[in-house]
């Protein structure tokens, strides 16, 4: 039996006016889902437990089947794990959006989707200019801090909240400086300002009509994880595809197989079809395989519905499509679709509600009366209301 496991990241949403009411899903063209829908099980799922901030990697530790009570230590180290960052218990490990700042306020939390290259450049001078705690660049406009901490249980329990969360709000009433070393995050998050501001990168993208990387913003942190080995829990070999470095990390904490695919940007032009090529060919070898994709939650992010309806029709035919062309080839198999969390566009973040899923077996033994995959549909379904980090036990155990 092969299991495939596809998340499409914030894809469930609120009704929207400008859809008559309705959400994404419900209008999206998604024949390979609402077919699976018909010949499977559906429901909802709660990916993050009550007392949690609805985060990615809260949600997606769920997913990969670890209760996020025993062991999630925060968001940033497991971005960490992702880029080979070996830390110690007294280094605090933050994540770091570069951001374009205006007024005090973040105007754009991804800095116009700075190009990995120039962000490099700005993290490199920041590193000469920041030079006791260091910077470690990654993706776009996705990095992380590393800072040395007198007292790293205390400043691992900082109240730090995502750029995404206060757009266009006054950063001063969202940064606690209550203790010396939550006082000298804030400082380092200012200062930056000072060395981006006339940067050469930023002078050339305001000069081509970008937003500036203009400051960075620290959140997300905690201290290095330690994850019980994914084959030893499930007795099954597994993979990830995700072009988000937070997702990697949680595999290899895990000791999942991180599955490079070239052209997986984390964007609405990430190459789904390579995706899915690249996740068959590893269950020849694997027997659960995880395909993340980022583009529908960044839509929401953007309150980009448009993007949002293209983002969820690309999984359904360059992913899903391609996936059920050839997965017969292994015999028996099983698919599960959901989302990690919802991102309405609305909103544009994360919400704490639970996301349809529905469940797809080759052996076709338990059909539910779902016909259509969306967030109104799945409340007939027989899945009911699962716990998210048990859905790898059910999918190999169905229980």
């Amino acid at each position: 039996m092969k299991y495939v496991i596809i998340i499409g990241d914030g894809m469930s949403d609120l009704p929207l006016k400008e859809l008559d009411d309705k959400t994404p899903l419900q209008v999206s063209n998604k024949p390979n889902i609402d077919n699976l829908t018909k010949r499977g099980r559906s429901g909802f799922i709660q990916n993050v437990p009550k007392g949690y901030t609805p985060g990615s990697d809260v949600a997606n530790m769920s997913i990969f089947g670890y209760d996020p009570a025993k062991y999630h230590t925060g968001r940033a180290p497991l971005e960490a794990g992702s880029l080979g960052i070996e830390t110690t218990n007294d280094q605090v490990i933050f994540r770091c959006n570069l951001v374009y700042e205006n007024n005090s306020k973040i105007e754009d939390f991804t800095a116009d989707h700075i190009s990995s290259d120039e962000a490099e450049t700005l993290i490199n001078d920041l590193n000469k200019h920041f030079n006791r705690n260091k910077f470690y660049s990654g993706i776009s406009y996705r990095h992380v801090f590393v800072y040395d901490s007198k007292d790293s249980s205390k400043l691992s329990n900082l109240k730090t909240i995502p750029p995404h969360d206060i757009i266009n709000e006054d950063i001063k009433n969202y940064m606690d400086d209550s203790f010396d070393e939550s006082k000298d995050i804030k400082n380092i998050i200012l200062e930056s300002r000072k060395v981006l501001k006339d940067h050469p990168i930023n002078k050339k993208r305001i000069e081509e009509g970008k937003k500036p990387a203009n400051m960075v913003w620290l959140w997300g942190q905690g201290l290095k994880p330690s994850m019980d080995n994914f084959e030893k829990i499930y007795s099954k070999k597994g993979g990830i595809i995700t072009g988000v470095d937070l997702l990697k990390g949680i595999g290899i904490y895990s000791d999942l197989k991180v599955i490079d695919v070239p052209g997986a940007t984390a964007y609405f032009d990430t190459d789904y079809k390579a995706k899915a090529e690249y996740a068959l060919k590893s269950l020849k070898d694997l027997d659960i395989i995880i395909i993340h994709i980022e583009a529908p939650d960044e839509a929401g992010h953007e309150g980009n519905i448009e993007e949002k309806i293209k983002a969820i029709e690309n999984i359904d035919e360059l992913v899903l499509g391609t996936i059920l062309e050839k997965i017969g080839e292994f015999g028996d198999y099983k698919i599960a679709i959901l989302p990690d969390h919802p991102t309405p566009i609305d909103l544009r973040t994360h919400t704490l509600d639970e996301v349809p899923i529905t469940i797809y077996s080759s052996l076709e033994d338990d059909i539910d009366d779902v016909d259509k995959y969306d967030e109104e549909s799945v409340k007939k379904g027989s899945l009911n209301h699962m716990i998210g980090h048990n859905l790898i036990n059910f999918l190999i155990n169905d229980e």
